[in-house]
C-alpha cells in the first residue's frame, strides 16, 4: 500500500512538544476532548511519519499532516480536523500502512484505519467486576454462537445464559483479521475489533447489557504471535519481532531484547485498552508457554498489573492457557509469580476424554481416565506436577499441591478439544449418553473453576470445526498444515480418512460450526441437567463452599469412585461417579461412604432421573448393601433415620 497521490500536504508543524494534550493510552488516534485528534505512534525504522486523513474511506484526496518526531523513536500531532468516523493511514518513508494501534480496520487488516470516539452511555457504574471464586465460564466464538455471527444477536442470548447459571463470558479473540471468518487466534490488528461482528459500540452495548445481568466478560486475547496476513508492523521497526526464541505459529515477540520497552508497552497499553474502553471484566491469555521473556519483570506480571490498574476498584479476572503447566503465572509477585487468577486444566479434560471414548492417542497417551486420576484431579488440579511424561518424552508440569481449587479451569470440552477430532464433534456424541452426563455431573459439582463450551449445555448436534478464511496460496499451506497436526493420532493418520477432514478455507466449514439455538427446547432434557446442576452448585450449602481440605475421594471399582464433601454446619454430600456397568458392592470397607451418626442416605440428585431422559435412580443403599447404577452421577445427601429404624445408642 504505496502512498496516494493527489493528497495535499498540511502545513508542517513546529517541531515542539506536543504533549500539551493529556493521551489516554501512549498510542494510536485519539479524540481530544476540545475538538481534533491526537496520533501517536512508534516507528523508529523511519525517518518521519505523517498521518493520511479523509472523511472518504478511499483516502482520495487525503490531507497529510507531519508529525513531530519524539524520543524513542515515537512520532505523534494533534490534528484539528480530525473527527471520530474520519479514515487514515501513516504515512512512512517507505509507504502508507493502517496504524498499528488502529482502533477499527472497517474493510480489515489492509484497509484504512478509522477513528474511534469511546465514549459511550455506560449503565454499569455499580458493577463490582469478577472475583476468582464462584464462577461459571462460558467460552464462546462470537461468529458461530449465532446465525447472524454478530455483537447485536449475541446481545440477545444473553439472558439465557445468565438464566443457565453462567456467571463469566469467555470471548474468543476479537482482534482484526483477514478474510471472512476465522477463530481469531491469528489477528494482526490488536486493538481493532473485527469489523466481521459489528461496529465497536456493538461490542460495548454487548458488554454493558452483560453486566445489567449480572454477567462478567473476559477476552481471549494472543499475546505470542501476529497472524501471517495483514501484518504491517515491520514496516515500523524490525523489533517487534525476534529470532532469539522459536515460536510454534511463526517469529516470536520481542519482550526481552534491543528496542523491547516499546514492544513490551503496545502489549501492555493493549491489555488496559480492553479494560478501559470496553470494560472487559478480565483477559484468557492464550499459549502463554509461546510467550517468551527473561526480563527482571516477565511481560505477563505487566499484563497482569496493567489489568488490574485499569480496572480500578472492579475485580479482574485473569486466566491463562499453559501447556507445560508452569504454576508460577497464578503466585502472588511476592512469591516469585505473575499474579494471574487461575489456569485451565487440560489434564482434567484428557484423563476425562479417555474415559468417556477409550481412545489413548497422541497427547491423550499418558492418561488413564481411571478414577483416582479423577480424584487425584479433583483435590491437587494438575495430574502432573514434574513426573516424566511419556508423549513429550520428558518431565511435565510443576508443584501445584498448595493452590485454591478456583485457580484450576476444567472442561470436558473446549473449541480446541472438540475440533481436534475427524468430524470436529462434540464429546456427547463419542461416548454413551449416561457418561456424558455424569462427566458433566463431576465437571460442574467439582471445586475448581468449570467451563462450558457453546452448545454443550444443549448436545449441540452442529460439529464446530478449525475455520479459517485466507487467501488462496496461504489457504493451502493452512489447510495442509492442519492436516498434518491431526495426523499425531493414528486414528485418523489414514488414508480412508483424509476425505473427513474438513477444509478450513471452505465457507460450508464455518456455516456448519454454527449453533442451532433450537436445540435448547429440542434437546431440553440434557439443558434442564445442566441448569440443575449449576442451580446446585450454587445454592447448595456444601458445594457452594466447597474448598481445598474440605473433600476426600476413594476409588469403589475399576470405574467407580465417590467424593464425599464435608460441611461445616450443613450435613455432608456424597457424589458417586460410575463409568462402567452397575457396581454391586457386598461389601464396603471404605468409610467415606458411611453416613453421620443418626442419618442415612438418601438421593439429592441423579443424572439417570426420568426427567434428564434417564431410566431412573433406585436408592443406592439397601438391605443387600450398595448397588451403583452404571453410566450414572448420583449426589446424596444424609437424612435423620425414623425411630423404628434407629439403632440402640453406644452411650
Amino acid at each position: 500500500m504505496q502512498r496516494g497521490t493527489g493528497t495535499k500536504i498540511a502545513q508542517k508543524p513546529k517541531k515542539k512538544p506536543t504533549s500539551a494534550y493529556r493521551r489516554r493510552l501512549p498510542i494510536g488516534a485519539e479524540i481530544m476532548r476540545g475538538g481534533g485528534g491526537h496520533f501517536r505512534v512508534w516507528a523508529p525504522k523511519s525517518r518521519s511519519a505523517a498521518i493520511e486523513l479523509s472523511a472518504n474511506e478511499s483516502l482520495k484526496g487525503a490531507r497529510v499532516h507531519p508529525l513531530v518526531r519524539g524520543g524513542n523513536g515515537y512520532f505523534e500531532g494533534a490534528i484539528p480536523e480530525a473527527r471520530a468516523g474520519m479514515y487514515y493511514r501513516v504515512a512512512l518513508d517507505s509507504g502508507a500502512f493502517p496504524d498499528p494501534a488502529s482502533r477499527f480496520q472497517p474493510r480489515g487488516p489492509h484497509g484504512p484505519s478509522q477513528i474511534v470516539d469511546p465514549s459511550f452511555k455506560w449503565t454499569d457504574q455499580t458493577w463490582q467486576g469478577v472475583k476468582r471464586e464462584g464462577q461459571i465460564v462460558y467460552e464462546l466464538h462470537i461468529g458461530t454462537f449465532t446465525r447472524e455471527g454478530t455483537w447485536a444477536s449475541a446481545m440477545q442470548q444473553l439472558s439465557y445464559l445468565a438464566e443457565l447459571g453462567v456467571t463469566v463470558i469467555e470471548v474468543m479473540p476479537v482482534a482484526d483479521f483477514p478474510g471472512r471468518f476465522g477463530w481469531g487466534y491469528d489477528g494482526v490488528n490488536m486493538f481493532a475489533p473485527t469489523r466481521l461482528y459489528g461496529q465497536p459500540d456493538e461490542l460495548r452495548a454487548f458488554i454493558n447489557r452483560a453486566h445489567e445481568l449480572g454477567l462478567g466478560v473476559i477476552l481471549d486475547v494472543v499475546y505470542n504471535h501476529f497472524g501471517p496476513d495483514g501484518n504491517y508492523l515491520k514496516e515500523f521497526s524490525q523489533d517487534y519481532f525476534t529470532d532469539r526464541y522459536l515460536n510454534e505459529w511463526g517469529e516470536a515477540l520481542n519482550f526481552d531484547g534491543p528496542n523491547s520497552e516499546a514492544v513490551r508497552e503496545f502489549f501492555t497499553t493493549n491489555a488496559r485498552y480492553w479494560i478501559e474502553e470496553y470494560h472487559f471484566d478480565g483477559l484468557r491469555l492464550d499459549a502463554t508457554q509461546q510467550i517468551f521473556d527473561s526480563s527482571d519483570e516477565h511481560v505477563m506480571l505487566a499484563i497482569s498489573r496493567a489489568v488490574r490498574s485499569a480496572a480500578g476498584s472492579r475485580s479482574a479476572y485473569i486466566v491463562a492457557e499453559n501447556e507445560p503447566q508452569h504454576t508460577r503465572l497464578v503466585r502472588s509477585p511476592e512469591h516469585g509469580g505473575y499474579g494471574l487468577d487461575a489456569l485451565w486444566n487440560d489434564d482434567f479434560h484428557h484423563t476425562a476424554r479417555v474415559a468417556a471414548t477409550g481412545r489413548k492417542e497422541a497427547y491423550y497417551t499418558d492418561y488413564n481416565g481411571s478414577p483416582q486420576e479423577f480424584i487425584s484431579a479433583v483435590k491437587w488440579g494438575y495430574l502432573y506436577q514434574g513426573q516424566r511424561y511419556k508423549w513429550q518424552k520428558k518431565r511435565r508440569g510443576t508443584p501445584a499441591l498448595d493452590l485454591h481449587p478456583a485457580q484450576f479451569v476444567t472442561f470436558i470440552q473446549n473449541h480446541d478439544q472438540v475440533a481436534n477430532s475427524l468430524r470436529g464433534q462434540r464429546l456427547h456424541m463419542l461416548c454413551s449418553p449416561g457418561n456424558y452426563k455424569a462427566l458433566t455431573a463431576l465437571t460442574l459439582l467439582a471445586p475448581s473453576t468449570p467451563m462450558l463450551f457453546q452448545g454443550q449445555e444443549f448436545a449441540a448436534s452442529s460439529p464446530f470445526f478449525y475455520f479459517a478464511d485466507h487467501n488462496p496460496e496461504l489457504g493451502k499451506l493452512v489447510a495442509k498444515g492442519r492436516g498434518e497436526f491431526l495426523r499425531q493420532f493414528p486414528s485418523i493418520a489414514c488414508a480412508e480418512c483424509d476425505p473427513y477432514v474438513a477444509n478450513p478455507g471452505a465457507e460450508s466449514t464455518f456455516q456448519q460450526s454454527k449453533l442451532d439455538l433450537s436445540e435448547r427446547e429440542k434437546h431440553c432434557e440434557i439443558y434442564d441437567l445442566h441448569r440443575d446442576l449449576l442451580a446446585l452448585r450454587r445454592k447448595d450449602p456444601v458445594f457452594s463452599r466447597a474448598r481445598r481440605g474440605r473433600f476426600e475421594g476413594a476409588v469403589l471399582g475399576p470405574n467407580a469412585f465417590v467424593l464425599r464433601f464435608f460441611g461445616d454446619e450443613t450435613p455432608d454430600r456424597l457424589v458417586l461417579i460410575n463409568l462402567g456397568v452397575d457396581l454391586v458392592l457386598d461389601t464396603v470397607p471404605e468409610p467415606l461412604l458411611a453416613p453421620p451418626e443418626g442419618h442415612e442416605w438418601q438421593t439429592l440428585w441423579s443424572s439417570e432421573a426420568p426427567c434428564y431422559g434417564g431410566c431412573g435412580s433406585p436408592p443406592l443403599e439397601s438391605d443387600e448393601n450398595w448397588r451403583i447404577p452404571g453410566h450414572a452421577a448420583v449426589v446424596l445427601e444424609p437424612k435423620p433415620v425414623t425411630s423404628h429404624g434407629q439403632t440402640d445408642s453406644p452411650h
